[in-house]
């Protein structure tokens, strides 16, 4: 298995054209700055739909202004099929991350969340087909998984989907499979598990969990626990995922090709486990959260009860060793969230 470390030195050795779509977001601007601080040529594709212009901003403060320089941003969207066509060209590998996120979105509005991850993915699986791109590595997700009752998640087993945006997901796969046995067009999928850190937006109504939890732990307001707070999740810091995808896009093994892995910890943590774990990474800063406590309400519609992640494959084919727990990642998102609370952004 080869070291990411070592990985790094050798990307930062042999400069690459990469695409990242959805380059605004959570996880694309990660992956951005990730590459560019490996010296790497980036092609943005972002239609700022749910990403931000705040975070490409944090990205250019985080790197050198000749890497900076490296970046090239196409305000565009993954739905035209002539801006996919652009972006692709002269790439030799993409991350395609663009999406339409969030369960309850996707039971308020299925057209929206059907266009953009699956029409949109064929866009790009498409263009990235036709400009003969070395790699092509795009975000799939745990809700595939459904109703299936096993832990942890083997990626092989899967039940019947319970929201529109599983469905969606599902489908990226099903088409990815079809794209090697009709065109030989080879893609690995990475079904990621509750992934968090920085720049993850903590506002609006379908915001994730954990940046949302802290925001309303240091403005004192009350934090609300779908169901009696045993739901459990398998939580993934950013760092993992970064590790994860460039994995992916580089492999040389023909056998981890065409295939879909888990991008996890492999650790079970309860919402009531979070919340005490985000607490107590807060309260020496927060003194108001010495006795701060949940609110329990309602289960959500469309809502898996537990997920666990089987990680072995991604291991054993991709060489992934997640370096972050938790526990890791949520101070250091904890620490991030404060800094700026305490600057006033």
């Amino acid at each position: 298995m080869i070291e990411f470390s070592q990985l790094q030195q050798d990307m930062a050795a042999e400069p690459r054209v990469w695409l990242v779509t959805g380059v605004a977001g959570f996880i694309g601007s990660n992956l951005l700055e990730r590459l560019l601080r490996l010296d790497q040529r980036v092609i943005g594709l972002d239609n700022f739909s749910t990403g931000h212009r705040h975070n490409l901003d944090a990205v250019q403060n985080a790197v050198s202004p000749s890497q900076w320089r490296h970046f090239e941003l196409i305000h565009g969207d993954i739905l035209n099929p002539a801006q996919c066509r652009q972006a692709c060209q002269a790439v030799d590998h993409v991350l395609h991350q663009a999406a339409l996120g969030s369960v309850p979105r996707s039971i308020q509005d299925p057209l929206a969340t059907n266009n953009a991850n699956i029409t949109g993915f064929l866009n790009m699986m498409v263009a990235a087909r036709d400009a003969g791109v070395k790699s092509f590595t795009y975000a799939a997700s745990s809700s595939t998984y459904g109703d299936h009752p096993g832990l942890p998640k083997v990626e092989g087993v899967i039940g019947k989907p319970l929201s529109p945006y599983a469905v969606t997901k599902y489908v990226n796969e099903l088409y990815a499979d079809v794209f090697f046995r009709c065109y030989g067009f080879s893609s690995i999928g990475l079904r990621y598990f509750n992934v968090f850190g920085k720049r993850q937006d903590p506002e609006g109504a379908y915001a994730a969990v954990i940046p949302k939890w802290i925001s309303s732990l240091m403005n004192d307001v009350p934090v609300y626990i779908n169901g009696d707070g045993e739901t459990s999740r398998d939580f993934c810091y950013i760092e993992n995922v970064i590790q994860v995808n460039l994995r992916a896009a580089l492999t040389t093994k023909t056998e981890a090709l065409n295939q879909v892995y888990n991008v996890a910890v492999g650790e079970q943590t309860s919402l009531n486990q979070l919340y005490e774990c985000l607490r107590l990474n807060l309260v020496d800063k927060f003194p108001h959260l010495a006795h701060a406590r949940p609110i329990h309400r309602e289960f959500r519609a469309g809502d898996v009860r537990h997920s666990l992640a089987d990680i072995s494959k991604a291991r054993e084919l991709l060489g992934y060793a997640p370096a972050f727990t938790l526990d890791d990642g949520a101070k250091i998102v904890a620490a991030w969230y404060s800094e700026r609370s305490a600057a006033g952004v």
